[in-house]
């Protein structure tokens, strides 16, 4: 059987508070019962101390007999409900309460007297140390037992020893004379039914503190186990793939924050699927177009279509199609490798200028037949940086590469380098025919190629900004787009300076210039 959550917090709220007030019983009951028993040992105590003073007293001096003083303490015993003993120097019971047997006589059947305080179920001795031989009469003591099998049951027994002051008529001096000890034991049945009383006046509250603790619990449950129950449908949803689904939960605690988190992981998701769809239309389409053109071309000149003198024209055109099968695979596989693994980064300190007319070298001639120029301004006094050269030189083939393909004829691209502390910052902005918002936030996926808004790329993969993105990433640095539709785009990338760096002077030239019309 599948418990919900809400059933395991009312178990364990439940054991919580059942363990918590049987504690708090426990001690209470315990600590209240160890005061109870002290008040009464002391109170017992004290009692002896009177109890001798007045009839113990009159018994050594020889006013009253062991049976008189027997009778004395019948008073005392109905007044304090307990029995009281005395017993001499010897340790031989000569009197206790509720009973008295000459020491000339038999010891009595005292179960068989009725007028005992506490049930006793024995006989008494003749002597204390009958009962335990190494008992102590001349030490003050209390105990809770049976004292020794007499009761049947436990009893508090306070053992106080008794000593007068004499005058001795031979030195002169007053002594302290022991005289016995008078032992008291009293019932605690008085103790247990005070906390029979505690136990009952604390059932009552925790009773009700468990319906109001409960019907609290009922409250927060719903304002709680409510929206989790809300979410874990909502994450149902999700695993079916409708990520159209809301949380309609809206609040600022820790389940608002993991609604809102839902939300956006579903928005995400949604993207991702769009993405894969997008993503395989476009491979799709990137892999069937040459081989199309591929399989065309060469199925016509096996039969004969095209005629042998034509043949090598169309063969180029099968080669740069199988190229750019080639060059798409490899994309492919360097950006698989570069998410996946992160790459292989051979850090060397290289002047960054050099670089950037290495790499314009592969461009003059298309910047020439577009009549595009670019310029370069250098406003940073070092340019040597720590980087991957070949890497780097690939991110700016990969952005000159863009920003020439998106630049119409006559139009120009600029080249900015300044110091951003440790840092280089590189600029390369067009004036090309810019992007939208959204079209900024895609370029960077895989495939991406937005052919309505920039024209036809037939020979682009759409992979280079997505390759260039991890380049820089992984060199634990930024690139950032910025555009205008109709303006142009700027890519803005840093890297880190080597420490040691030869100094330029800040320059403005012309690196490449399409000749003037």
């Amino acid at each position: 059987m599948q418990h919900s959550v809400l059933d395991r917090i009312y178990l364990a709220f439940l054991l919580i508070l059942i363990v918590s007030f049987v504690f708090i019983i426990f001690f209470i009951s315990f600590f209240t019962r160890r005061s109870l028993i002290t008040e009464k040992q002391t109170t017992l105590t004290n009692e002896a101390s009177l109890i001798a003073t007045q009839s113990v007293l009159n018994y050594k001096s020889g006013t009253v007999s062991a049976a008189e003083l027997a009778s004395y303490f019948d008073y005392y015993s109905e007044a304090l409900k307990s029995d009281i003993w005395y017993v001499d120097e010897q340790g031989r019971i000569i009197a206790t309460s509720g009973y008295f047997d000459d020491l000339t006589n038999q010891s009595p059947d005292v179960a068989s007297n009725d007028k005992p305080s506490i049930a006793i179920q024995k006989k008494l001795p003749r002597s204390i140390y009958n009962l335990d031989p190494h008992y102590d009469i001349e030490k003050n003591s209390s105990t809770v037992s049976d004292f020794y099998g007499i009761y049947n049951a436990n009893v508090i027994s306070v053992n106080a020893p008794i000593t007068f002051m004499t005058y001795n008529t031979k030195t002169g001096e007053t002594e302290r004379v022991y005289s016995g000890t008078l032992i008291i034991h009293t019932s605690t049945e008085d103790i247990n039914s005070a906390l029979r009383n505690i136990y009952s006046i604390s059932f009552i509250p925790c009773l009700v503190l468990i319906i109001i603790a409960f019907a609290l619990l009922q409250i927060i449950s719903h304002k709680v186990l409510r929206p989790i129950r809300k979410l874990a449908d909502v994450a149902q949803d999700y695993s079916k793939g409708d990520f159209d689904v809301k949380t309609d939960i809206s609040s600022d605690d820790e389940i608002g924050q993991l609604a809102d988190s839902m939300e956006y992981m579903a928005s995400e998701l949604s993207k991702l699927e769009e993405y894969r769809h997008e993503f395989i239309s476009n491979i799709s389409h990137d892999f069937r177009s040459p081989l199309t053109s591929i399989k065309g071309y060469v199925t016509a000149i096996l039969d004969g279509t095209i005629p042998p003198e034509k043949q090598p024209r169309y063969l180029n055109i099968v080669l740069d199609e199988t190229n750019r099968l080639t060059k798409l695979t490899q994309g492919l596989l360097d950006l698989n490798r570069l998410e996946i693994y992160g790459p292989y980064l051979n850090l060397t300190d290289f002047d960054f200028i050099d670089i950037v007319r290495t790499t314009l070298n592969t461009f003059e001639i298309k910047c020439i037949d577009k009549n595009v120029a670019i310029y370069l301004n250098n406003h940073a006094e070092a340019t040597v940086v720590a980087a991957d050269k070949t890497k780097i030189q690939q991110v700016v083939y990969n952005l000159l590469d863009n920003a020439i393909k998106f630049t119409p004829s006559g139009k120009n691209i600029y080249i900015t380098i300044v110091e951003k502390g440790d840092k280089l910052q590189v600029s390369i902005r067009d004036e090309g025919i810019g992007m939208s918002e959204d079209t900024q936030k895609k370029i960077w996926t895989r495939f991406y190629k937005d052919d309505t808004s920039r024209g036809k790329d037939k020979g682009g993969t759409g992979l280079g900004l997505a390759i260039t993105k991890e380049i820089i990433k992984a060199h634990n640095e930024t690139i950032d787009v910025s555009s205008t539709e109709g303006v142009g785009s700027e890519f803005v990338f840093t890297l880190k300076k080597a420490s040691e760096d030869p100094t330029h002077s800040g320059e403005t030239e012309i690196l490449v210039n399409a000749p003037q019309l």
